[in-house]
């Protein structure tokens, strides 16, 4: 029985590990070629351990197990040039473009807008609001040039709908994705192209899963552990569980990509666990 994205091509940003890579290997396993990049290096500022390129091997091993085509590359999302060489030579060898999932995006320190500091604001608003915009940028042009519509789908977060304290920076780049995303979708419907956002809650990710996030969560604790993590993260949502996994978002990514969502358009999709609802 055929795939739900048979014989389509994905582009994936931060398809390293994570969800990058759980949305690579849920959409070949329904049919699809993958181009795939990801910084793979450790950038300032993020207190945790970031993807390499052992995790890109990885991923590119899973993808090949599955009997699908993958071209993956080293790129920064921040780089126009090298991302619109990776797509353009991607959809040279593969032969179309059909899906965007524009997912790469980092968390950093966080502080009180009023002392945050400037690099870590800039940081912040170039990886996860301008190499969205720039992800897109690249890959639109082949989408609207195969002439057979498609799907662009950005990652935003329940922090872009909703404000929190200490991540302004974070929350204001995910809010403007959302921005983003309803202007494309207007942009491109014409053309046949769907774009709709996609908002986590915490999700079960080395991005998530660290000491960083568990003393922003339980600052009142001097050495806070998963499980102390795990109560507060429990206490936001009204589903009980204290996180989703990369699958369940990874599954969205698919329905969307999908042309079961032929006519959704223009839509922020939470799955966050009832988070939205508190």
């Amino acid at each position: 029985m055929p795939g739900r994205v048979e014989g389509k091509v994905a582009f994936i940003t931060g398809a390293a590990r994570g969800q990058g890579r759980s949305h690579a290997v849920r959409l070949a396993e329904e049919g699809a070629d993958i181009i795939a990049v990801d910084v793979c290096k450790q950038l300032d500022g993020v207190p945790f351990p970031m993807s390499t390129p052992e995790d890109l091997d990885e991923t590119v091993s899973q993808v090949q197990k599955l009997g699908r085509r993958i071209i993956a590359v080293q790129a920064d999302v921040r780089d126009h040039d090298a991302l619109k060489a990776v797509v353009d030579d991607g959809v040279a060898e593969l032969g179309r473009l059909d899906i965007v999932v524009a997912n790469a995006g980092l968390g950093s320190e966080g502080a009180p807008l009023d002392a945050m500091d400037e690099k870590t604001w800039r940081d912040m608003i170039d990886i996860n609001l301008t190499g969205v915009w720039l992800s897109a940028k690249v890959s639109v042009p082949h989408i609207v040039a195969g002439g057979r519509g498609g799907s662009v789908v950005l990652t935003s977060s329940v922090g872009g709908l909703k404000g929190y304290p200490n991540i302004g920076h974070y929350i204001a780049a995910k809010h403007g994705v959302v921005g983003l995303m309803r202007t494309l979708a207007a942009e491109l419907g014409p053309q046949g192209i769907r774009v709709n956002s996609l908002h986590p809650s915490q999700v079960n990710t080395p991005m998530v899963m660290h000491e960083g996030t568990y003393r922003m969560f339980r600052p009142d604790l001097e050495n806070p552990t998963v499980d102390d993590f795990a109560a507060v993260s429990q206490s936001m949502h009204v589903l009980p569980t204290p996180w989703v996994e990369p699958l369940d978002i990874s599954n969205a990514v698919l329905f969307l990509a999908s042309d079961e969502a032929r006519f959704i358009t223009g839509v922020r999709l939470p799955i966050d666990a009832g988070a939205l609802l508190k």
